[in-house]
């Protein structure tokens, strides 16, 4: 064998480590962005079981806001089934915008009820209202900290599967860009709550 042959079996035997590697790069990150998601997923499932207990909690005081409390089970049923579509598939673009706008439907829905329960002193002083808020907010924290470990890992695997070489191997097989899950999206969403007096 010549120097030659030995040159380019030896190249293309780096070449092909190389690919094998960057492509398991791209496999392990993707699926860090499913164990993100899984962790996101547990505190969503956690805050869904809460919301349909609040809302039979709060019937007893809110007999003629019926409108609002089906809108917040309708808007917890519809992040519920956004939130199995990303579970299948937690890479998948679409399926997490999806569930950021259902969230933000949620979030709107339960915002709402909030305020009308404002105006129920005795909504407002029942224990297990306060219990089931309490918890609720809890799960709200937990779900933002699972959500910043989940854009992390989205944008580590965005990042990889980018970058020049191994965008040759993203692209050769089908490694496609993932979504972050944003909790806000419009700039009004993002502004500060002013109080008035």
């Amino acid at each position: 064998m010549s120097l030659s042959n030995l040159v380019s079996i030896a190249v293309l035997a780096l070449l092909v480590c190389w690919a094998v590697g960057a492509y398991n790069r791209l496999v392990r990150l993707k699926n860090l962005i499913a164990n993100a998601f899984g962790q996101i997923d547990v505190q969503l499932k956690r805050r869904y079981d809460l919301i349909p207990n609040l809302v039979e909690a709060a019937k007893k005081y809110l007999q003629h806001e019926q409108g609002t409390l089906e809108a917040v089970m309708a808007a917890r049923n519809q992040a519920r089934t956004a939130s199995d579509a990303v579970r299948s598939r937690p890479a998948n673009a679409a399926a997490v915008t999806t569930l950021a706008a259902a969230e933000q439907a949620l979030d709107g829905s339960l915002g709402h009820l909030f305020a009308v329960a404002e105006a129920y002193p005795e909504l407002k002083a029942d224990q297990t209202i306060r219990d089931l808020s309490e918890e609720l907010t809890s799960t709200e924290n937990k779900v933002g900290f699972a959500r910043q470990a989940y854009n992390d890992a989205v944008l580590d695997y965005n990042n990889a599967q980018g970058q020049f070489p191994a965008v040759l191997i993203a692209r050769l097989f089908g490694f496609t860009p993932s979504a972050m899950l944003r909790a806000t999206e419009s700039a009004v969403e993002r502004q500060a709550v002013r109080i008035q007096m």
